[in-house]
């Protein structure tokens, strides 16, 4: 276990090191935009499609099986990817709420509200929180490749959502938005060393995770003002296809 724990945390340091770094990464500034934002979008797709939407599967199955309270979780044979569809729908919602609120402050000329960023920042605290977790708790634990393969795809996930987030936030998500998040990824490890969360909440949590990484995904590659490339977005998503299916 002590030894799961230091790859674990090597991992963990990893995310922040991409959180603190993604800001110097030349690439992400190029317009048109980088085609090597289209393969990491690419990658993620693969990651949501092969290995994530699965893993619902599994625990659908698992905690199916299991006793779980009638008032609760007898409202659907189904409520993993109900979790799901709720993580992806409080994501879309934040979202909007602050590109709603950005437009409307640029076209009366105003700062953005404080506010607003800070609800944005702190879901998606939340959000790597739970990725943090997941290092050392998720199923990606059982080994150094299922926990390498994991770090990959959300590595470039991370990158893709800095992006994002830097161009709707500016200065402020450099100078403490990128660091609340990479704290967080920290926060969510040292979780995970401590306690250990039962397998329904875990359950839960990862649902929740599937829908919004599913969500920040698909939000940065289909709209069409991305200018996207797609045998850019079509090479990444082969290429980590191939990798997870060859190992």
């Amino acid at each position: 276990m002590k030894l799961l724990i230091v790859k674990s945390l090597l991992f963990a340091i990893g995310f922040i090191l991409i959180h603190l770094s993604s800001r110097y990464l030349k690439f992400l500034h190029y317009n048109p935009r980088s085609k090597l934002l289209s393969v990491a979008g690419g990658i993620s797709v693969a990651y949501v499609f092969i290995h994530l939407l699965p893993e619902l599967n599994k625990h659908q199955e698992k905690l199916g099986s299991s006793e779980l309270p009638a008032d609760v979780f007898n409202l659907s044979d189904n409520y993993i990817y109900l979790f799901a569809m709720i993580g992806l729908a409080v994501f879309y919602g934040l979202d909007r709420m602050v590109k709603t609120s950005k437009r409307k402050h640029e076209q009366s000329g105003k700062n953005e509200k404080a506010g607003i960023f800070w609800i944005h920042i702190l879901s998606f605290a939340v959000y790597n929180a739970v990725i943090g977790y997941l290092l050392l708790r998720g199923e990606y634990s059982k080994d150094l490749v299922s926990m390498f393969l994991y770090f990959l795809a959300i590595s470039f996930h991370f990158i893709s959502n800095d992006h994002s987030l830097r161009l709707l936030h500016k200065q402020t998500y450099d100078k403490v938005g990128r660091w609340l998040l990479a704290f967080s990824i920290l926060l969510g490890w040292g979780i995970s060393v401590a306690v250990e969360v039962n397998e329904k909440a875990m359950a839960m949590l990862f649902a929740f995770l599937a829908g919004g990484i599913l969500l920040n995904v698909m939000k940065e590659e289909l709209p069409e003002e991305r200018e996207s490339n797609f045998l850019a977005f079509f090479g990444g998503l082969v290429f980590y296809t191939v990798l997870l299916m060859a190992i």
